[in-house]
């Protein structure tokens, strides 16, 4: 399964000019006769579409958004520093303790095609930069595909055994439907543009600053290392 992609089903050898490729990035759609898949996953700049685009291609295309600014701030009355969580073991975990922090908030997986990559890579941003205030949340969840089907133990165990993670494992949650936790609500409140409010699949990626509150949301395609620039301005470290 591909873990990043939004699937829009068009039909084939419809051309799509440049507002309307926009627009399909928060409209999905579909017709029943001779449909071909679009696929957007996410590293490339809108600029890609200033050309129209014909859908008669055998393979999907990819088109890649790697990241999406908060399009306006949420309330300085609240941020991350004022929920509390559960850990792994079920205790309250008090996100105040992360304030001054820069923090990356990661929904997580254990059986996913981009665990491996992501987190290697999020144990080098660790390593490199929790000196100098980088703190790295990962909260599993098993809403997409099913990739993270373990109890909190075997989440710690299989992390801490596989790739000798640092960072704080939390409780598994939900970070979509009735039932999301707050945390993440409030998360995903930063008025996100043509991102959507769901997350879109496990390693969806939030760097949130040193006052708490989400600057920049990364679709899980988007590798950690490439994140760096902006954990690093964060950080106020220099190039």
């Amino acid at each position: 399964m591909l873990c990043s992609s939004t699937r829009i089903i068009l039909r084939k050898n419809q051309i799509l000019g440049p507002i309307s490729a926009f627009l399909l990035l928060t409209n999905q759609f579909s017709n029943n006769s001779k449909q071909t898949h679009l696929r957007f996953s996410h590293r490339s700049s809108v600029s890609l579409f200033s050309k129209p685009i014909r859908t008669e291609f055998s393979r999907p295309l990819l088109f890649d958004f790697r990241s999406v600014r908060a399009m306006a701030s949420q309330s300085q009355t609240e941020s991350v520093h004022n929920f509390i969580v559960k850990d792994a073991k079920g205790n309250d975990a008090d996100l105040s303790t992360y304030k001054g922090k820069v923090l990356l908030i990661v929904n997580v997986a254990s059986k996913c095609g981009m665990t491996n990559s992501n987190y290697t890579e999020l144990n080098q941003l660790y390593e490199k930069y929790k000196e100098q205030g980088l703190e790295i949340l990962a909260f599993p969840c098993n809403q997409f595909g099913e990739e993270e089907p373990g109890s909190n133990d075997q989440i710690v165990e299989f992390v801490c055994t596989r790739f000798k993670s640092e960072f704080p494992i939390f409780d598994k949650i939900e970070v979509n439907g009735e039932n999301t936790a707050p945390v993440y609500k409030f998360l995903k409140s930063g008025k996100w543009g043509i991102i959507g409010d769901d997350i879109q699949w496990n390693f969806a990626k939030f760097l949130v600053d040193k006052d708490g509150q989400a600057v920049d949301r990364y679709y899980p395609t988007t590798s950690p290392l490439t994140i760096e620039h902006d954990i690093k301005k964060l950080l106020g470290v220099s190039e």
